[in-house]
């Protein structure tokens, strides 16, 4: 039988709202246990009990800042890939510049770190993407013998560069020329996607 107090989903929530302040004000190089703990009004050991470093601390944080990766399903492959793509990109806006880089580099030397990093922050809105591009071939949209991991990275890219480097913005502009210009080379009938796209908005907005 489970021995112990169980955990109190008050200080959860108190500690990882502290941890997002922290990092939303001076960044990932100036979180410290100690500056949260005083924040959320918990004490340390608390802290190290859910959370035994500052890099999961801080991960665990950031995730759920970005929650869920939902994957549109429109039927329409343009619509889906630029909306979800959008959807991470807005996520991912909400973080601090350079904090995402910071964390990286903290995390990248230690194995279990490095994994932990990209399973919570990368891998989700990766994963969502990719059951796009599996829907989009199995509707005949997009060619078979496209490399789907390599598309992915790609697709996956045009958020997860700059907002790893933070070295630019991403408008919601270039998501759209990005993933017009990918599909170009990869659909089955590219003039047709578009066609699809523009008669669904069409109707969208007749109906608005």
């Amino acid at each position: 039988m489970p021995t112990g107090r169980p955990r109190n989903p008050q200080i959860d929530a108190a500690v990882l709202e502290a941890t997002l302040a922290v990092l939303d004000e001076a960044g990932y190089g100036r979180l410290t246990i100690e500056e949260v703990a005083r924040r959320a009004e918990a004490t340390k050991p608390a802290i190290y009990r859910r959370w035994p470093t500052r890099q999961h601390l801080a991960l665990a944080a950031l995730a759920s800042r970005l929650g869920d990766s939902p994957a549109p399903d429109t039927g329409c492959t343009l619509c889906d890939l630029d909306e979800g793509i959008r959807v991470f990109l807005v996520a991912f806006r909400r973080i601090r510049p350079g904090v995402l880089a910071a964390l990286f580099a903290d995390c990248a030397a230690v194995p279990e770190l490095r994994v932990a990093f990209l399973a919570t922050l990368f891998d989700p809105p990766r994963a969502a993407v990719g059951q796009m591009l599996e829907r989009a071939v199995a509707r005949g949209d997009l060619r078979a013998d496209i490399d789907r991991g390599l598309v992915l990275d790609m697709l996956s890219s045009v958020v997860h560069y700059r907002a790893l480097f933070g070295h630019a913005t991403t408008t919601d502009h270039e998501v759209q020329q990005a993933v017009e210009a990918l599909l170009s080379g990869i659909a089955v009938d590219y003039p047709r996607l578009v066609a699809h796209s523009r008669a669904l908005t069409e109707t969208h907005h007749a109906h608005a």
